[in-house]
């Protein structure tokens, strides 16, 4: 990975490791609506390839009430790349998480999970149209992987290998 000063614009742009930390814990916010466990690791490197693809995002934002199976089963075109678009993002998310766990906003539970710590980020969802989408469908994301309560479940349908 680059130094932060040595990427280009847009890249420190668009995957600040503040926005994408803040996107992070929209979705492990919204996993622990479902279950306070928390998510689990494998899972959440999956977060930032759906929710910052704005083809991927605008699909899972127009179906909110569809289970996120169904809407992966209808709309194929958004696993295309997607194995290539997680490995690519993993750095991303390793920054984000990193930011995350020194500013004390999420900690590891001792089966592994993420969890969110309570009064750490706003509960407001503001910023541009896009930046509000993001964090918005992070949450929908977060809460039907809970729902669908198994990792291998969710790789398979996103066309991974777990």
């Amino acid at each position: 990975m680059k130094r932060w000063d040595q990427r280009p614009f847009e890249i420190r742009n668009l995957f600040n490791p503040g926005f994408c930390g803040l996107v992070l814990f929209r979705a492990l916010h919204g996993y622990e609506e479902e279950d306070a466990r928390g998510m689990s690791f494998s899972l959440s490197l999956l977060v930032l390839p759906l929710c910052l693809h704005k083809e991927s995002r605008e699909v899972i934002a127009s179906n909110p009430r569809s289970y996120l199976l169904k809407t992966t089963e209808k709309n194929q075109q958004i696993m295309v790349g997607f194995a290539d678009r997680v490995t690519q993002m993993l750095p991303y998310v390793f920054e984000g998480f990193g930011l995350l766990m020194e500013r004390g906003c999420i900690v590891i539970a001792n089966d592994g999970r993420i969890q969110t710590k309570p009064k750490k980020v706003r509960k407001t969802v503001s910023g541009t149209d896009e930046t509000v989408s993001c964090q918005k469908v992070a949450r929908i994301v977060g809460r039907e992987f809970a729902r669908i309560a198994d990792r291998v479940t969710v790789y398979t349908t996103f066309g991974i290998r777990p």
